[in-house]
């Protein structure tokens, strides 16, 4: 259980912070830029829920899910494996998330026409709002990558697909919030040459 009495500790006035296994790391830390920017696309996610919540209660209920999944992936983040036992069991995203993530996809995108065209992001407030969580994702997604490519550091196989499905989740419920499509705003290529 989280209890939270108290907000400031100073302990990052010199510019650490300390991981679930309490190592101290600088607050530029690939590992923490990763599990911040997840928390980002959290924050985005919760704005997209405001102006989707009354349009689309199915896809607030999915994207409270994926709220609730995004403080697991940045639990995950924020405990290296370090080979040692931990005198707890850490928490890591399992296989029957990112499943999860993936029937809901296959769900909103069933309702929808098939795209001859990219789509650019606009249309009505909410499917903006959803590209603009989307495209945080992404850059979580890279710096994830990234930190799993770095000596030493362990990402598990779930959290990597999950950072990876989310992006895709977010573009079908922007364009399921589009009026299922309908006010998808496509590209043209050369329009205004």
């Amino acid at each position: 259980m989280v209890v939270l009495n108290r907000i400031y500790t100073r302990t990052g006035d010199k510019g650490t912070t300390a991981l679930g296994t309490g190592e101290r790391r600088p607050k530029y830390d690939l590992r923490v830029e990763a599990y911040g920017t997840v928390d980002e696309a959290n924050a985005a996610i919760g704005m997209a829920r405001i102006a989707t919540a009354s349009e689309d209660p199915k896809v607030d209920a999915m994207l409270g899910r994926i709220q609730n999944d995004l403080f697991d992936l940045g639990a995950d983040l924020c405990t290296p494996e370090t080979g040692e036992k931990p005198a707890w069991e850490p928490l890591r995203m399992l296989e029957t998330q990112v499943e999860r993530l993936e029937q809901e996809i296959d769900e909103l995108n069933g309702e929808l026409q098939p795209l001859r065209s990219f789509v650019l992001p606009g249309g009505t407030q909410g499917a903006t709002a959803l590209h603009l969580a989307r495209t945080i994702s992404r850059r979580a997604e890279r710096l994830i990558v990234e930190l799993a490519a770095q000596p030493g550091e362990v990402v598990g196989e779930p959290a990597l697909k999950y950072i990876n499905r989310l992006s895709d989740f977010l573009f079908v419920a922007s364009r399921y919030v589009n009026k299922k499509g309908e006010g998808d705003v496509l590209w043209v290529p050369g329009k205004n040459r």
